[in-house]
């Protein structure tokens, strides 16, 4: 690997392990508030990470004691705003939109979101877009933006819509009260909530056992269900028989044969009923 070309180093830190590429927004002074040069570092990381053997999984986290405080106010609305075009506030929108959702929802590597902190406004647009989350159960999390007089901002509130039932939604939504990530894991707006000392243990079990599964199945089962979310039953079914003949094509693995000669010939694997048992 050419580490010449790593594009990170300034607002956001990769560290390699076992297969997990632990990618760190770092603006620890402002808790982590994005602005248009981390969107822009983020947006070129996604690229590289997503050609890099080094990253099976992708976590997602913040430096110091927060996730995201959401999208940085001054740089990211004042100073834009500022410049007095349209195609100024246009860009910075594409490169905030562009890896919050569209490369980290359907990014070709599995994607875990660990919430060690704050957790507000336009951080849960890249919360949800990743495949799944722990959180810390103390983490806050809130969608302020109502004090402010205004709305939540760009996919925000589909994110929420997405992930957490409509009248937990709007009720945050509407009174800007902040929760914490136990609150978020009721909520399933996170799949769980740990104390602190465990947050990094069992998110990294959870990253080694993704990357220790068929990448290939594992990209094609994760996009199958994100697509057919939004789809009607019969474009689900031709979509996911696709999906089905098109990862058989991609993976050198043969993941499928392998899996079905453990069930049917070797009799090694019975998926939730333990060792195989001849006599039944």
């Amino acid at each position: 690997m050419d580490t010449s070309a790593e594009p990170w180093g300034n607002t956001v830190d990769v560290q390699f392990d076992d297969g997990i590429a632990w990618v760190t927004l770092n603006r620890p002074e402002k808790r982590n508030a994005m602005n248009p040069t981390l969107n822009d570092e983020m947006c070129a990381t996604l690229d590289v990470l997503e050609y890099d053997d080094r990253c099976r999984v992708l976590v997602l986290t913040g430096a110091g004691e927060s996730f995201s405080a959401g999208m940085d106010l001054k740089e990211y609305f004042r100073h834009v705003e500022a410049a007095g075009t349209v195609a100024a506030q246009n860009r910075a929108r594409r490169a905030s939109t562009e890896w919050q959702w569209r490369r980290l929802s359907y990014f070709a590597k599995p994607t875990i979101a660990m919430v060690n902190g704050w957790c507000f406004g336009g951080a849960f647009s890249p919360l949800v877009a990743c495949d799944l989350a722990i959180a810390d159960e103390k983490a806050q999390f809130g969608l302020s933006e109502v004090n402010w007089g205004i709305p939540p901002g760009s996919v925000v509130t589909k994110a929420m819509a997405a992930t957490v039932n409509q009248r937990d939604s709007l009720y945050y939504i509407m009174t800007g009260e902040p929760f914490d990530g136990a609150r978020a894991a009721e909520m399933r707006l996170v799949n769980e909530a740990v104390p602190a000392d465990r947050l990094r243990g069992r998110t990294r079990e959870l990253a080694l056992k993704l990357a220790g599964l068929n990448q290939v199945v594992l990209h094609t089962a994760k996009v199958g269900y994100k697509f057919a979310a939004e789809m009607t039953w019969a474009q689900s079914e031709d979509y996911l028989y696709a999906k089905l003949d098109q990862s058989r094509t991609l993976d050198v693995e043969g993941g499928r044969e392998k899996g079905l000669s453990q069930f049917l010939d070797d009799k090694t694997y019975r998926p939730g009923l333990g060792a195989f048992d001849p006599s039944k």
